[in-house]
């Protein structure tokens, strides 16, 4: 008999899982999806286009509180988690949930979720949120173009939109920002590519997506997988990445999927050792050494830059950072922060007594934000709430801490100023002579 499936996820995972293990698999049928962590994107369906010819009506998405009723009234076997940035007790809480209803907990694993291309892939991706994948990935990329390969990078999914429009989607410009109407959470992570000449992929049908980047238009010597949250690879990885926050000590073994992550990785990145603790920056190291004493250990900073420090030295600043850096990255401090306390400001104002509509919410959901502005915006709704927001704080200027010009989609009637981060490696092992060998390996030269 077929089994009875429920995809727990959030519009990324959720899906890959669906299309590599459960889509065209007689032996379950897939009855739902439950949606959690993004804002409005449960009420639609898996499209029919996407899920195929077993699932001729779609499969329906529901929020994530009605799992237990669900799992009941659908005869549910298999829960499967299927979603990253997740604390181990809240993981576990879930899996409580779905065995009390009667259900199976699942957790799927590489194995049966990674697709295998045909040219050498790279992966890249971090023990949390926030750590720092995309400068990584900026960095690698820059690395390889130098030695004359055509990289394409991959980014792990963001389908917020149409889905079956979404299916496979090619950035090489800013205009196709627009094109695809992306978020503020996509451009954040495909403009930074795209304004330094390189390709970048994503959607939803991950099999589909890495068979067009292997015959883009402008040619493909490699793949990089540039990973969302903590999750591990939708891809097998030639060569594994993983990015380490010590700014959060610790959580390198309390949150999922990171700590996969982190036992996955050939080369374990250090990064921001120059604004961390060194007892911080100790611990982190340890706890590598711990789950992964096969990784290649780089030490890294992120050096900070501003456009104008004049607009921030002595004035009381608002700190807009990276939304879900803030919200399920749980980060106290981004790149505004730590730009403002380096270039003198006066003082940090908090925004939430100035917030309104759909950002007021996310303070809800998120109370420990504290005073920074998560640049939210995955609907028209959120960016207009957020321009208001930003506008009616008390503030004599605003520091922009996200990789994106904000000023492009956001109207701010007040002095502003962007801050820009690299990846920075200290001595070796470095990153530079690691690609030298996996270049020599791949024969790419």
């Amino acid at each position: 008999m077929k089994k009875n499936v429920i995809i727990i996820g959030a519009a990324g995972r959720d899906f890959h899982n669906f299309n590599t293990y459960y889509r065209g698999n007689e032996d379950y049928n897939v009855v739902a999806f439950t949606a959690a962590q993004i804002p409005d994107i449960d009420g639609r369906k898996y499209p029919v286009e996407l899920a195929g010819d077993l699932y001729p009506e779609g499969i329906p998405i529901y929020t994530e509180d009605q799992l237990p009723r669900l799992i009941k009234e659908l005869n549910i076997d298999d829960c499967v988690f299927s979603y990253s940035d997740v604390p181990y007790d809240r993981v576990m809480a879930v899996s409580a949930i779905v065995n009390a209803a009667g259900a199976n907990f699942v957790l799927l694993g590489p194995r049966d979720t990674m697709v295998k291309s045909t040219k050498p892939v790279i992966a890249v991706g971090a023990v949390r949120t926030g750590c720092g994948k995309s400068q990584t990935s900026r960095k690698v990329i820059e690395y390889l173009m130098a030695k004359g390969l055509k990289v394409v990078a991959i980014r792990h999914p963001m389908p917020y939109g149409d889905l079956v429009e979404q299916k496979v989607q090619r950035f090489a410009t800013v205009e196709d920002l627009a094109k695809h109407k992306c978020t503020i959470e996509e451009m954040e992570e495909y403009e930074p590519h795209v304004v330094r000449g390189n390709v970048i992929y994503a959607g939803v049908d991950y099999e589909a997506i890495v068979r067009a980047a292997e015959k883009d238009p402008d040619g493909c010597d490699v793949i990089l997988w540039d990973g969302g949250n903590n999750d591990f690879p939708f891809y097998k990885p030639d060569l594994n990445m993983t990015v380490v926050d010590p700014h959060r000590p610790g959580h390198e073994l309390k949150y999922y999927p990171g700590e996969v992550t982190l036992r996955l990785a050939d080369v374990a990145i250090i990064n921001k050792m120059d604004s961390a603790a060194p007892e911080d920056i100790q611990t982190v190291r340890e706890n590598i050494y711990k789950v992964a004493p096969h990784a290649i250990v780089v030490d890294a900073a992120s050096p900070i830059a501003v456009d104008d420090a004049s607009v921030i030295k002595g004035k009381r600043v608002l700190v807009v950072e990276d939304g879900p850096t803030l919200t399920h990255g749980e980060m106290k401090l981004g790149a505004g922060t730590i730009a403002a306390l380096k270039y003198g400001a006066a003082e940090i104002i908090d925004p939430r007594p100035f917030v309104v509509g759909k950002l007021a919410e996310t303070f809800k959901i998120y109370p420990n934000i504290g005073a920074l502005m998560p640049a939210m915006g995955y609907s028209d709704q959120q960016l207009k709430d957020l321009e208001t927001s930003i506008n009616n704080t008390d503030c004599d200027s605003v520091i922009i801490g996200t990789p994106i010009d904000l000023q492009r989609i956001v109207n701010i009637k007040k002095p502003s100023t962007r801050v820009y981060y690299d990846l920075q490696e200290i001595g070796q092992p470095s990153l530079e002579g690691i690609l030298n060998d996996f270049v020599a390996k791949h024969k790419l030269a």
